[in-house]
């Protein structure tokens, strides 16, 4: 040891500067990362603020009461609505709603909990993964060949809200499927190990114990098929077709929101087509407002977490 380092102490020993220095090369780098993340979110925000505002922009100044209760006017008639529409989108994504929760949990909870690693489980999820990224038009030529028309094993319901509500289950199927078997995964390890400590057999850990756990996670996935089958129009056009008046039964053509977009977006330009396109466009304003407050519910279900 040097006589300079024995007459060093504390006081002597020059202390470290905390404050930030702006113009280091790490402090340079970090401000231009930051500037980047903003533009690219911002960019990424774009489309979605460019679609609401010009949505509403265009199709707000057409709602209105009658737009809710009237059912469409035919060609050069003011005034009328769509309100069988709106009652025939719910009734369609209700019909899905119930074919393919049901079927979609059972499936995540088989896969995630008690398949362990078979080739069925491998099977499930293959189907699952291709089945997701099926066009939604294939889909509706699918479904138009097994329940809609008269011909060998099919179903031969016709134009319907039931074969309308069956496409839509096929859309909405991978999706909760995959979200629910991720939501079982997330729950902890610990608590199964504590179900089975108790005395809990595997049916009772699963369906009282994990299955309630994950509750929220998989109504937020489910609300997320919801508002996917809920914008649809493909499949729509190839089962249920559509109706300038009120359904009288789940058998029967059923118009749908998006079905009424698409038939009235694209009516001549004629001066006598003017309401049908206005009222395009507070069809499509409407289904935005839908699909988002299903999105904004699958948000508030995500944040209620009970583990």
């Amino acid at each position: 040891m040097t006589s300079e380092t024995q007459n060093l102490t504390p006081s002597s020993i020059p202390m470290g500067s905390l404050e930030r220095n702006d113009s280091s090369p790490r402090t340079i780098f970090s401000n231009l990362m930051t500037v980047l993340t903003v533009a690219a979110a911002a960019i990424a925000l774009l489309p979605l603020v460019a679609v609401l505002t010009y949505v509403i922009i265009k199709g707000a100044s057409r709602l209105d009461l009658g737009v809710f209760t009237q059912l469409p006017p035919a060609p050069g008639i003011a005034g009328g609505g769509f309100g069988n529409a709106i009652v025939g989108t719910l009734v369609m994504v209700g019909i899905a709603a119930l074919i393919s929760v049901p079927f979609g949990i059972m499936s995540a909870i088989f896969v995630s909990e008690f398949g362990g690693k078979s080739q069925i489980v491998f099977w499930i999820r293959f189907a699952t993964n291709v089945l997701s990224g099926v066009p939604s038009i294939v889909v509706g030529v699918f479904v138009y060949g097994i329940v809609v028309i008269k011909s060998g094993w099919s179903l031969g319901v016709g134009f319907s809200a039931f074969a309308g509500g069956v496409a839509l289950s096929i859309l909405m199927l991978p999706i909760i499927v995959r979200t629910s078997e991720e939501s079982l995964k997330l729950v902890p390890q610990e608590i199964r190990q504590a179900a089975v400590g108790i005395g809990a057999t595997k049916f009772q850990t699963v369906f009282f114990v994990v299955l309630p756990s994950a509750l929220p996670a998989i109504v937020t996935g489910a609300m997320l098929a919801v508002a996917r089958a809920a914008g649809e129009t493909a499949p729509l056009i190839f089962t249920a077709l559509f109706n300038q008046y009120w359904a009288k039964g789940i058998f029967e053509k059923t118009a749908s929101l998006g079905v009424l977009v698409y038939n009235y977006a694209i009516v001549p330009g004629g001066p006598q087509y003017i309401n049908q396109q206005q009222l395009a466009w507070a069809g499509a304003l409407v289904l935005v407002v839908m699909i988002l407050i299903t999105s904004i519910f699958s948000r508030l279900a995500s944040g209620k977490r009970t583990y």
